[in-house]
């Protein structure tokens, strides 16, 4: 029988407030919840220009669209990136999970790659960005392991484009092979994993080493079965392996977990951003 909405509440808390160690996982339902959805209006209000020339459905399948040419392809990346990564402040949701985990040790591994978490405050040292960062690029073949930053290029091709389509001058090159370049994020074979993201994917082992033999707490957030291998099943294993530990799983479409946990698993399918207020209304 499912505990009540007040039951899950204060078993909630109740392990929030006496954890050891916190790992908290983000995925897409986070950011979404946060409000920065990629379909709606904020989809058609930012791209019109877009889904008239292309019928774009929203954000999300874009990013695989067959542009004919790097004109156009770098026209919709600039401005996908510029309002996804550069143009939205840290989200309140994000400062209130931040609120929420303070005081406690805590470690974030996330999917999503729109810098949310070190916007709010999370220091960069315990963040794990698996699938990368929307503000850097890499040689598309990834023939070296150096990202560039790309806020400024970014900047003149969303003031350069017209016609959905940005000057051959504004198009990057990699300065190793000449060849093409791309956003640092896991969509291909050539996702470059340099020395800063194999650092923080050490760290994010020894956390959870550490966090093992504590109390620990793991808050899955909007994490759904895109990516489940990263944050979900590894959750899981980790309840089933740690006797102390306890999943708090927010997750509108799939709240339920594995079987063999479902006494340590605490799962909220109500709105993300009131489980949150109300987690921290004690």
């Amino acid at each position: 029988m499912k505990q009540s909405w007040n039951d899950r509440l204060f078993r909630a808390r109740e392990v929030m407030d006496t954890a050891q160690s916190i790992v908290i996982g983000g995925g897409a339902g986070l950011s979404n919840a946060a409000g920065l959805v990629y379909d709606g209006p904020r989809f058609t209000g930012n791209f019109s220009d877009f889904i008239d020339r292309y019928d774009m459905k929203d954000m999300y399948s874009a990013t695989f669209y067959p542009f004919e040419t790097e004109e156009g392809r770098w026209a919709y990346w600039a401005r996908h990136i510029g309002i996804n990564r550069y143009d939205p402040p840290a989200a309140e949701l994000y400062k209130k999970l931040k609120q929420l985990v303070k005081g406690k040790l805590h470690f974030v591994l996330t999917t999503n790659v729109d810098h949310q978490f070190h916007k709010a405050g999370f220091p960069e040292e315990a963040v794990f960005a698996v699938q990368g960062d929307y503000g850097f690029l890499q040689c598309a073949k990834g023939c070296h392991e150096t990202l560039y930053d790309n806020e400024q290029l970014i900047s003149e091709m969303r003031a350069a484009t017209t016609y959905c389509k940005i000057p051959f001058s504004l198009i990057p090159r990699c300065p190793v092979c000449g060849g093409r370049m791309d956003i640092n994020i896991r969509k291909g074979n050539y996702f470059v994993e340099d020395v800063k993201w194999r650092q923080a994917a050490g760290r994010h082992t020894a956390f959870v080493q550490m966090a093992r033999e504590k109390r620990m707490v793991l808050l899955e957030l909007g994490v759904g079965f895109n990516t489940p291998g990263i944050i979900r099943y590894p959750f899981e294993q980790l309840a089933y392996a740690c006797p102390d530990a306890t999943i708090i799983r927010i997750n509108r479409d799939y709240p339920e977990g594995a079987r063999e946990n479902k006494n340590r698993t605490i799962a909220f399918e109500e709105d993300m951003t009131e489980v949150i207020h109300e987690l921290l209304s004690q």
